[in-house]
């Protein structure tokens, strides 16, 4: 199965939330009832109430031209118009960066606990060594035992190193000795794992903050991205992380995971209007294949159940 087939079956929950309105409005002339149908339906995708305003002016423009009763011509609106949204957070692949970055390429993973920060490393980790480069992990989440054992587990399984000290160290210590052991190694990328909470009074964004400070000292210049995983399917609650993280730490990328398992894949734009962060890699899929490179053309076809684009 193709990429454009898993994303667009991964999109299918959200994609009949919306096409069941916006197929009784292509083709004849919308009704008020119609529009708040609609409505409704962009909401419950998760698009954003932004979004969504932007969208429906666009759409009650369009039912009073000239061309209202063409199905196609409504459904171009509604691309442009999130195609608009989407166009300033397609920044550069993670690939990409690490392949104009300096080596070694530091990516600092955070998120909270359950939306899939250590499989979206592991994911990423397999990805790299496939491309003929070789990764670093570092099992900065020290506070669950358990995640440092599932590191490793993904570690032994994509036959790539960890660096992990006993559970409770401090996550910056272990930072601080996977980045030595970087450069000591010559590796390509380290991917750094992190909490998502803590069991201590200490405040998680306090604990990034140190644990960034303290890369920087090992490696300056470094974290040189500082990825962001969300879980697709919290909706609302995702965009309401995305802000704080970036606020706290200073994001520069996102990866959104679990987009198969939700009706609201919509969050994706709504992140994007409000926070402006470059969208990096998105999930459908618990497989390695299952994450890939964020590509707004191809999310707005499988969004809207329209043919794959020819890119």
């Amino acid at each position: 199965m193709g990429w454009f087939q898993r994303l667009s079956d991964g999109l299918s929950k959200t994609r009949h939330v919306v096409r069941q309105s916006l197929d009784r409005v292509l083709g004849r002339t919308p009704d008020p009832a119609m529009l708040e149908d609609l409505e409704s339906a962009l909401l419950s995708a998760d698009l954003g109430v932004r979004v969504v305003d932007r969208l429906m002016t666009q759409v009650r423009e369009q039912a009073r031209g000239a061309d209202a009763a063409s199905p196609e011509a409504l459904q171009n609106v509604l691309s442009r118009t999130v195609y608009g949204v989407l166009a300033p957070v397609q920044g550069p692949s993670l690939e990409q960066l690490i392949t104009q970055g300096p080596k070694p390429f530091v990516v600092l993973v955070v998120g909270v606990n359950g939306v899939g920060k250590t499989t979206t490393i592991a994911k990423m980790a397999q990805r790299l060594v496939q491309g003929g480069r070789r990764p670093l992990l570092v099992a900065g989440d020290t506070f669950r035992a358990a995640a440092i054992d599932q590191l490793q587990v993904w570690a032994d399984r994509v036959g790539v190193d960890v660096i992990r000290h006993r559970h409770g160290a401090d996550p910056a210590a272990v930072a601080f000795d996977g980045i030595v052991a970087a450069k000591a190694r010559g590796v390509d990328v380290v991917l750094i794992d992190t909490a998502g909470r803590l069991h201590t009074k200490s405040n998680l964004m306090d604990e990034l903050r140190k644990v960034t400070r303290v890369i920087g000292q090992a490696l300056p210049g470094a974290p040189h991205e500082t990825l962001l995983v969300l879980d697709a399917t919290l909706g609302q609650n995702a965009l309401a992380q995305a802000r704080q993280f970036k606020e706290s730490v200073g994001v520069t990328g996102l990866a959104l995971t679990k987009l198969d398992g939700t009706a609201r894949g919509g969050i994706v734009v709504a992140i994007a209007e409000e926070l402006k962060i470059p969208v990096r890699l998105i999930g459908v899929g618990e497989g390695v294949e299952d994450l890939q490179d964020f590509n707004q053309e191809a999310f707005i076809a499988a969004l809207f159940g329209q043919p794959a684009p020819r890119s």
